[in-house]
């Protein structure tokens, strides 16, 4: 431990959602190391400035514009308002470290700023790299901007690949907790309840993200961000269920070692990581109790039940316009499934019907990207299963 290792200023994307809350208590068990210089938000002012009150960043931002101050900020916080402010902010000289934590299409312009202006980037959102990941990476490459995965099973990835050169990796082990629904038949899946899907058995999640689980929609997500993320061939990538949720991921390098990065699911380890790496530092982290007995269970993907996996390997190959034509049909689906005008069982299907419906282009720009996000997304507004 480096204990005077400079402080760094983080710029926190999305703090009122779960991975923001989780970061804020990395920030505050920190010592002083990591310094909260901006903290976002899009509704929950509120709860914002409760925050804020804790921290006392130098800023807080709604990206809503023209969004009143809200009662309980601190007077030496900064209030500032609009997406404007938000880009602003992440691109300030100050600022060394952004947490990309807003979920889904909704976080791409914060994360792209940051990327530009050559921050570290903590990245949470993997819409980001599904989206536009060969023009992501190749922006991060020209800014010199460091991308390290929040994702627990990138961290892993993240982590244990350090264990090796890149070209001595074979493959790697995306682990999978199989969600709510890894025992049901194809039949009992058709009747899932919002209440159901959103009960997931060890993630405290948000809305979208529990049912990205409980579809296992959020791995083959996660496939295409690991695709571009690592500079992968989709031959490379598995997936592997395991309901503990204490393997993150595995590496398999070319010898036959395997190695995995285990904890408890607490999303405040792989936080930490991304914002104090290359150091390991104390955690508010939870730990494994080594005094229990426990065990570990993998098992295969069940790709007839869940098709999304098939479909994330599939758009991890074809690149191009397909990961954001994918991504907006599943938050539109999503959207209407937990509003109750899409069964859970249609999801999958749906997206891949308007994924299949889309012009392709193998090297879309990024106005070309924006424009089939719109699409996708007005095409499963009005998708039924007889279009």
């Amino acid at each position: 431990m480096m204990d005077d290792a400079p402080s760094r200023n983080i710029v926190v994307l999305g703090a009122t959602g779960s991975i923001g809350r989780s970061a804020l208590d990395v920030i505050a068990a920190s010592g002083g190391l990591l310094r909260p210089y901006a903290l976002t938000a899009h509704q929950r002012l509120d709860e914002l400035a409760a925050l804020a009150a804790r921290l006392r960043p130098r800023f807080a931002i709604a990206t809503t514009p023209d969004a009143p101050r809200p009662a309980g900020l601190p007077a030496e916080t900064i209030w500032r308002t609009g997406p404007h402010a938000m880009l602003e902010v992440v691109q300030h000289e100050d600022v060394d470290t952004v947490l990309a934590a807003i979920v889904g299409r909704a976080g791409l312009e914060g994360t792209r700023a940051a990327i530009e202006a050559g921050k570290r980037v903590a990245l949470a959102n993997k819409e980001t790299l599904v989206i536009a990941g060969p023009l992501m990476m190749a922006l991060a490459a020209e800014r010199h901007a460091e991308l390290i995965p929040v994702d627990s099973e990138h961290s892993a990835v993240f982590q244990a690949a350090l264990a090796g050169r890149r070209d001595e990796i074979e493959r790697v082990v995306l682990t999978a907790s199989g969600g709510p629904f890894r025992s049901l038949s194809t039949e009992e899946l058709r009747h899932v309840t919002i209440d159901q899907a959103l009960a997931h058995p060890t993630w405290n999640m948000g809305p979208k993200i529990t049912v990205d689980s409980a579809t296992m929609m959020n791995k083959a997500l996660e496939i295409i961000e690991a695709r571009w993320l690592f500079d992968l061939s989709p031959d490379q990538i598995s997936v592997a269920v395991h309901p503990e949720s204490i393997v993150h991921s595995m590496v398999e390098f070319v010898d036959g070692a395997v190695l995995a990065q285990l904890s408890p699911p607490d999303m405040r380890l792989p936080i930490q990581y991304a914002l104090t790496y290359p150091q390991r530092r104390p955690s508010p982290a939870r730990r494994l109790d080594w005094d229990l007995p426990w065990k570990l269970h993998f098992e295969p993907v069940d790709r007839t039940r869940f098709p999304a996996v098939d479909l994330g390997m599939q758009v991890a190959r074809d690149g191009g316009t397909a990961g954001a034509v994918l991504n907006a049909a599943n938050e539109q689906a999503v959207a209407r499934f937990l509003d109750g005008t899409l069964g859970f069982h249609q999801i999958v299907p749906a997206c891949r019907a308007i994924l299949e419906q889309h012009d392709f282009d193998p090297e879309p720009t990024w106005n070309d990207l924006l424009t089939l996000d719109q699409w996708a997304r007005q095409e499963m507004a009005a998708w039924n299963s007889a279009s």
